[in-house]
Parts: structure tokens; C-alpha cells; sequence
């Protein structure tokens, strides 16, 4: 399940602009492929970041994630004409993203969906007795 669709990245950017960069044909459309290429990379970038902290795929999209997927986006696309003079509200968008999803990664910001790490109570468990013990008291009370 994608995080965000071209409609999505259509509200952010322009359409003209979308099939200037896109439209390698000359036929004065958005050529789908190349944007759907761009919002796989864009979610796969992001799932690297959720993985381990969040079961996958999410069972719901959150905001934030939607949109985290529509800036990695378009920054994809855009990336695919101007890679040495991106535009700077470009940049910016996506070195957002990336800080933003350092935070999700480390906990610091919760997306409000389940998690896929345990909260339990912290306590250790083991199968072990104090029978089992290779040093029980007896043992090193002749040290």
C-alpha cells in the first residue's frame, strides 16, 4: 500500500510542473510511471526508518506519513532533472523528512499507530532455578 498517491503530490506541486518533469515523450501529460517509481522509493526510504520500531506494512497511513511520502516524492522526481541545482524549497522538504524520520526511528515522535516493539514491563524472565545456578552460595563462600 503506497503512502501517498499522485493526487496527493498534485496538491503540493504543480501539474505543469509535474509534466515538465516528467514528460521525457513530449506529450504534454504526467507520465505515471516515473511518479509511481518515485513514491515506491520514497516509501521503501521511509519503511527503512519504521522498520524495527513499527509492524509493517502500517494498518493505517498516518498524516505525517502521507506526507513524508509526498516530499521524498517529488523530491525523487525533481531529482531526475536538476541533480546539481535542486530547488532549495525542494531540499529543504526533504532534509525535513529525513530529520523527522530520525526522530520517528528513535522513538522520539510516535506516529500513533501499534508498534511492533514489546512495552511490557521490563522485567527479566528466565528458565533458570536457583537449583540450576553453577555458582550458588555454597561455591563461593569457599572463595
Amino acid at each position: 500500500m503506497a503512502y501517498c498517491t499522485l493526487d496527493d503530490i498534485k496538491k503540493v506541486a504543480p501539474e505543469t510542473d509535474l509534466i515538465q518533469l516528467t514528460d521525457d515523450d513530449n506529450l504534454g501529460i504526467i507520465k505515471t510511471t516515473i511518479t509511481d517509481a518515485a513514491i515506491e522509493d520514497a516509501d521503501d526510504f521511509i519503511d527503512t526508518y519504521l522498520r524495527g520500531r513499527y509492524t509493517l506494512p502500517l494498518s493505517e497511513t498516518p498524516k505525517i506519513i502521507a506526507k513524508l511520502s509526498v516530499d521524498l516524492a517529488l523530491y525523487y522526481i525533481y531529482e531526475r532533472r536538476f541533480k546539481t541545482k535542486m530547488p532549495e524549497g525542494i531540499i529543504g522538504s526533504y532534509n525535513n523528512a529525513i530529520k523527522l524520520l530520525g526522530q520517528i526511528q528513535q522513538g522520539r515522535i510516535s506516529l500513533g499507530v501499534d508498534s511492533g516493539t514489546s512495552t511490557g514491563s521490563g522485567e527479566f524472565q528466565t528458565n533458570k532455578t536457583s537449583d540450576s545456578r553453577v555458582f550458588n552460595s555454597d561455591v563461593m563462600d569457599q572463595y
